[in-house]
């Protein structure tokens, strides 16, 4: 049987047990936040910003941020995901906004947010140009985008699909479809496109094991696999 690839509802299956630590993916997935964050933290502050998560899935980036101090709002198309994202929040008294909504078509006014975070996401959207266009029409003048996804080679797909999929089941099978990958030239040329200021780009993947031989994420130099980058909307829009 065919493999059905891109398959978002895994977000939507799994919410009731998003915040367990039950489902060794879904734990793979919270242990990439302090990888990111680690880089994250240092191209700004978050205390007082407005922060929007984009693809926020169950929360894991959104209440980190929120704990940092940001005014964060999350968007998903995946309801269940949502609804448990809520519950998490109100039940950790973080006062998060959660909406559910596609990155192509978002229900907010131009130049609302001082960050867009977009994290395990470009890989999967339906337009990548549309999404771009949409961050950079919500984020005000100076606005900083920071995003990570995956490049498109063969070591990519050897490891994200036949190593984390079909061999260690780090994710299920069908999360990604690797024809959707982007290559770090290809995403700077759409972001250049759509009016953002590219910044750096660096490498995320394994740095380690915890005590539940869940492993580790944090920077690395290399961009074959994951990498991490930012971008920002100019002061003046031309």
């Amino acid at each position: 049987m065919t493999t059905q690839r891109n398959n978002l509802e895994i977000y939507n299956d799994v919410a009731a047990d998003w915040w367990s630590d039950e489902i060794r993916w879904v734990r793979t997935l919270k242990n990439l936040v302090p990888g990111r964050l680690k880089w994250f933290d240092k191209q700004t502050r978050w205390e007082g910003k407005t922060v929007l998560d984009l693809g926020c899935a169950g929360g894991f980036v959104a209440e980190a941020l929120a704990r940092k101090g940001a005014q964060v709002t999350g968007i998903d198309p995946a309801q269940s995901a949502i609804k448990a994202a809520k519950s998490h929040a109100k039940s950790s008294n973080l006062d998060i906004t959660y909406d559910v909504g596609l990155g192509e078509q978002m229900p907010y006014a131009d130049n609302t947010f001082d960050i867009v975070v977009c994290v395990d996401v470009l890989e999967h959207v339906r337009d990548l140009s549309d999404v771009l266009a949409e961050v950079a029409r919500v984020l005000k003048p100076g606005g900083l985008f920071l995003y990570d996804t995956i490049n498109r080679n063969l070591i990519a797909r050897l490891v994200t699909i036949t190593i984390a999929e079909d061999i260690l089941h780090l994710l299920p099978k069908g999360t990604h479809d690797p024809a959707m990958f982007i290559k770090p030239n290809e995403l700077r040329a759409a972001m250049t496109n759509a009016g953002l200021t590219c910044g750096p780009q660096t490498g995320l993947g394994p740095r380690g094991v915890n005590g539940r031989f869940d492993i580790t994420f944090g920077p690395l130099p290399f961009k074959t696999i994951i990498y991490m980058g930012m971008a920002r909307l100019p002061e003046v829009v031309a």
